[in-house]
């Protein structure tokens, strides 16, 4: 029998689209619990499989309320589980035979159109590993609740037929409401959930009442025929899509099927009041177009997947150690599933993340910038589809101040900031500036060209000016950890400041500008200054005016290296993060003095300046066991408190984005 992974997921990926299309399981093995919208409601999948007539269970719960007097069928025991970056793979055991469960979804970042198709595919491997043959059937389904925010929607369903290739069922409320809502702890309640076989003789498939999956489960007999009394709600006997694959004799040689789960949002992001398509539809492919080039295209694309997967395992193994490679490998798809990937009227890449869990924003610039290692790393198109919006928003007439917004409205309407409700006092005038800033100069450094920093030219010299005036000493506002609070003569804010400055001074070289050495002057003199002001002896202060007792990571210093600015002496980094070491907990190094919780993305941006790969992993382990040990069994979080291990809000953020600085520090390093 296999072992099982000694990394243990808080939550573990199994479909990872989009902010809607996103369905994880919270437990140990997949038949523990219901599958759940990692904003924890319930959003079922069932799996069983029939072995010589022998029903066992090996996903889901058949009883859909938490109360439900359903009798379990027996698990077919889960042996394995493996996460690696675009595929999540179980192994079961039992009756004679292996099934391994794979969910693939292919968010490959140098193809924007596969990125963006909305499909998972599912494919059951099954092997006999006794030396018998086993008569085998697999039954999979897939709720109503997946496409309704709320359980007293009504929804419908319909079966279709595409291209006498695919069985396509599909499900979606009555009512519609496209757009309309908008908010953080929401689920999409238009458009349809699909569930897409293959046509054979060897599967069938349905939909119909939840009850007909208990009575599946007591008998095995795939009961055919749609439920033909609709519309109803999720909130009594539901609609379900269900199909049945019979694999016919299984010996030792494996047998193989697939389905698809697939979801068509009809419009993703209102934008400006005008309604966009998800970027897959650009060209005008339908929906039906569309399922069928995923399955004519699946070979093709389950085995580019396969080898992404390996290259990025063995990258990130050979960077940072087998727990790094393990943070990485649950966190790939949910730093880029945490997004909508849309195209504007003029063709445009327009990347949109959504603060998740924590206040629903659309495109906030202090999400974009610690996420944007992991895409200037394979696609820099996508660090300028996270800035456009906010340039567009900038450049209205709407945005009234000489600093950068924070936001552009709150998911799915890009409509304009919503954030502090744009009053002054709650904004962060110099975190976005400096965010803006250094994200352009990075597509600048990884484009090797500054064509696209020329497009807003009159937008980054306004907000590198306000930087140049206010950043050295910030008075009282927020930053990125506004959760915090406000702070003033934060040094931290201070270092991100003056490196954005050099960003561009950075800039105006590359375009061939003449003030490129007076701002790279001002960042030099302001780095020299900072190094007094903040210094405590063994470390640096948490403000210029606190006690020397006080300290903060100094995560924003890791782009003086990456964009080789060399603004402030190697020992800067090597006394903090030697001070760090002695501050850590069980589950890593706090924030700042103030408080016992940290910020993973600050903890492994610090962890990247590290001399040696021992220092790293010595600071990164912490962040291993919290995900390994945590009870707060979520997509991971960003915010947790150190000592107890558990999650203090945020979860399922693109943030985690961040973790890969590592691997963008040693191609930098490759490449100078």
């Amino acid at each position: 029998m296999k072992q099982m992974t000694t990394f243990r997921p808080p939550s573990v990926p199994l479909i990872t689209v989009d902010p809607y299309f996103s369905v994880w399981s919270a437990a140990d093995h997949l038949y523990d619990d219901h599958t759940r919208h990692w904003t924890n409601k319930t959003q079922g999948m069932v799996g069983m499989i029939v072995i010589d007539g022998k029903i066992r269970r090996f996903m889901g719960k058949v009883g859909v309320h938490e109360n439900s007097t359903i009798e379990e069928p027996d698990v077919l025991i889960q042996t394995n589980l493996t996460v690696e970056p675009v595929t999540t793979r179980y192994t079961f055991e039992g009756e004679g035979i292996e099934l391994e469960v794979h969910f693939t979804t292919p968010l490959l970042l140098d193809d924007l159109e596969l990125l963006s198709r909305p499909v998972t595919y599912v494919t059951f491997h099954v092997r006999g590993i006794d030396g018998q043959v086993h008569q085998v059937k697999i039954y999979f389904d897939v709720t109503g609740e997946w496409c309704v925010h709320t359980p007293d929607q009504q929804v419908t369903w319909e079966s279709h037929v595409i291209n006498e290739q695919l069985h396509a069922m599909s499900i979606g409320t009555v009512e519609q409401p496209i757009l309309k809502r908008a908010g953080d702890d929401t689920r999409i309640d238009w458009g349809y959930m699909y569930l897409v076989v293959q046509r054979s003789h060897q599967s069938q498939s349905v939909i119909h009442a939840v009850s007909k999956r208990e009575e599946y489960a007591r008998s095995g007999l795939f009961k055919t025929g749609d439920d033909s009394i609709q519309p109803k709600s999720i909130s009594g006997d539901m609609a379900i899509m269900a199909t049945e694959l019979d694999l016919g004799l299984i010996h030792e040689e494996p047998a193989s099927r697939y389905l698809m789960l697939a979801y068509d949002d009809i419009h993703a992001i209102e934008y400006f009041h005008k309604p966009l398509n998800a970027y897959w539809k650009k060209n005008s492919m339908t929906f039906e177009e569309m399922l069928v080039k995923a399955a004519d295209q699946y070979e093709e694309v389950v085995q580019r997947c396969d080898r992404f997967n390996r290259e990025l395992l063995t990258e990130s193994q050979a960077a940072g150690g087998n727990q790094y490679r393990d943070i990485l490998a649950l966190t790939y798809r949910q730093a880029i599933a945490a997004h909508k990937l849309v195209a504007d009227e003029a063709g445009e890449v327009l990347f949109f993340s959504k603060e998740n869990f924590s206040n629903g924003c659309i495109a906030t610039v202090d999400v974009s910038y610690p996420s944007i290692p992991l895409f200037l790393m394979y696609n820099t198109e996508l660090v300028k589809g996270m800035m456009r919006p906010i340039y567009k928003y900038a450049e209205s007439t709407d945005w009234t101040f000489d600093f950068a917004p924070h936001d552009v409205g709150t998911y799915p309407q890009a409509n304009g900031q919503v954030y502090g409700e744009n009053k002054l006092e709650y904004q962060m005038p110099i975190e976005e500036c400096g965010n803006m800033l250094l994200m352009a100069a990075t597509v600048c450094k990884y484009e090797k060209h500054a064509e696209f920093a020329r497009e807003h030219w009159g937008l980054l010299t306004t907000w590198a000016s306000y930087l140049l005036q206010h950043g050295l000493d910030p008075d009282n506002q927020l930053c990125t950890d506004d959760f915090a609070g406000h702070l003033a003569h934060n040094a931290n804010l201070s270092i991100k400041a003056i490196l954005g400055i050099a960003a561009y001074a950075y800039m105006c070289d590359e375009l061939g500008l003449p003030d490129g050495a007076v701002y790279r002057e001002a960042a030099a003199k302001m780095a020299e200054e900072w190094s007094s002001m903040a210094t405590a002896g063994d470390h640096y202060k948490l403000t210029f005016d606190s006690s020397d007792e006080s300290w903060s990571m100094k995560y924003n210093l890791v782009w003086d290296r990456l964009l080789d600015f060399n603004l402030f002496p190697k020992e800067v980094a090597a006394k903090e993060l030697a001070y760090y070491q002695l501050k850590q907990n069980r589950y890593g190094v706090p924030l700042d003095s103030r408080e016992t919780y940290t910020k993973s993305d600050w903890l492994v941006w610090c962890a990247s300046m590290s001399e040696t790969q021992p220092q790293f992993e010595q600071m990164i382990s912490p962040l291993w066991d919290f995900m390994n040990e945590t009870s707060s069994r979520v997509p991971v979080t960003d915010w947790y408190d150190t000592i107890t291990g558990k999650q203090l809000n945020f979860q399922n953020r693109s943030v985690v984005g961040g973790f890969f600085i590592p691997l963008l520090r040693k191609t930098s390093v490759s490449k100078s």
